[in-house]
């Protein structure tokens, strides 16, 4: 071997071995492994709250009297706004509605059940644990009673009550009988009323007039309005007579069952006084949305409807050309006061 050859063999001993340029040892694989940061674990995403009305839509029952169809189309849009539920809407009457919450839980809301009138009916759902009373529809739970126009009231000095009209309608009409419009002679209202006009010692004061129907009693009524006459009349709410016409309504007393039950008895025997018996009219909700929808069951526990505002709603549906929806969506977007608190105690 030459000496230019040796030179070259040991240029070559000398140079450390090591992979090819752009390529990666083992090592240097494991150190780049090592050098980069783990990814961290996917979070699982959290699961979804269920949907405060349930998955299926809420059907609410709305009935066929304007105060049962306006309550239905409320509730509807605070629901749908509020909770954003899916609701429908299903059309029914007392009996045949009552019945079918207690046997197949549906419509899951009645917004304005008058249990007294279907009591068996109610009873038996109630007992079979298939429907529960939310609250009464209304703030207030006399719903009917004796008024006077407000003029008259006022000349009188303020509140009237039945007891005090002995002394009163001398000086509401002086030498002559106060007219008391009553209700039609086929009405139940009719038999009490006389007992009643009996039980305050009123015979010889006040001239009873019964009307032959509903819309002859509404005519008679506002006609004496009109006339600016002093009179007193029978009348019931949620109405909308009674928000068209300023009226006072007079302080019937206390309720006395045993009194009641005689005063509707045509051959009642002792008349005593009593204010009308109170009704039960309630916010019916099927047993799954308390235990399914506990937000809405509270929202429904809180919704009593004054029966002013109510009154208040029926005279806007009397008006030419309004309709229950329109109405409705009146209520909700300027009546925000009367129905705030239903929606924030829900939460």
């Amino acid at each position: 071997m030459g000496l230019r050859h040796a030179l070259i063999l040991v240029a070559m001993l000398a140079v450390p071995v090591g992979p090819a340029l752009g390529q990666l040892s083992v090592l240097d694989r494991a150190q780049d492994v090592v050098s980069q940061p783990a990814s961290p674990a996917q979070a699982p995403e959290p699961a979804a709250p269920p949907p405060v009305c349930g998955t299926q839509p809420l059907t609410i029952a709305r009935m066929s009297w304007p105060s049962s169809i306006l309550l239905a189309e409320i509730h509807a849009r605070i629901l749908q706004t509020q909770f954003d539920c899916d609701i429908r809407l299903t059309q029914g009457d007392l009996g045949a509605t009552a019945s079918a919450m207690g046997s197949n839980g549906q419509p899951a809301v009645a917004p304005e059940l008058w249990v007294n009138r279907v009591a068996d009916v109610w009873n038996g759902a109630t007992e079979a644990q298939m429907v529960r009373s939310a609250a009464p529809s209304y703030a207030e739970t006399s719903l009917e009673g004796w008024f006077m126009p407000l003029y008259a009231a006022d000349s009188l000095g303020g509140a009237v009550s039945a007891a005090g009209l002995v002394a009163a309608l001398p000086l509401l009409a002086p030498g002559q009988k106060t007219r008391f419009i009553s209700c039609p002679l086929d009405w139940a209202c009719s038999i009490i009323n006389r007992n009643l006009i009996a039980a305050h010692g009123l015979a010889g004061l006040v001239e009873i007039v019964e009307p032959a129907n509903r819309f002859e009693m509404d005519r008679l009524i506002a006609e004496a309005v009109n006339r600016r006459e002093p009179f007193l009349f029978y009348y019931w709410q949620p109405n909308a007579v009674l928000a068209q016409l300023d009226f006072a309504a007079l302080d019937m007393g206390a309720y006395d069952e045993e009194a009641a039950r005689c005063l509707a008895d045509r051959d009642c025997a002792d008349p005593r006084p009593s204010a009308f018996a109170p009704e039960q009219v309630v916010i019916a909700l099927v047993e799954r949305v308390f235990t399914g929808m506990p937000q809405i069951a509270a929202y429904f526990q809180r919704a009593r409807m004054p029966l002013a505002e109510m009154n208040q709603l029926l005279a806007q549906l009397n008006q030419p050309g309004a309709t229950p929806e329109a109405v409705a969506e009146r209520f909700v977007a300027e009546r925000r006061q009367v129905w705030q608190g239903w929606v924030e105690t829900a939460y």
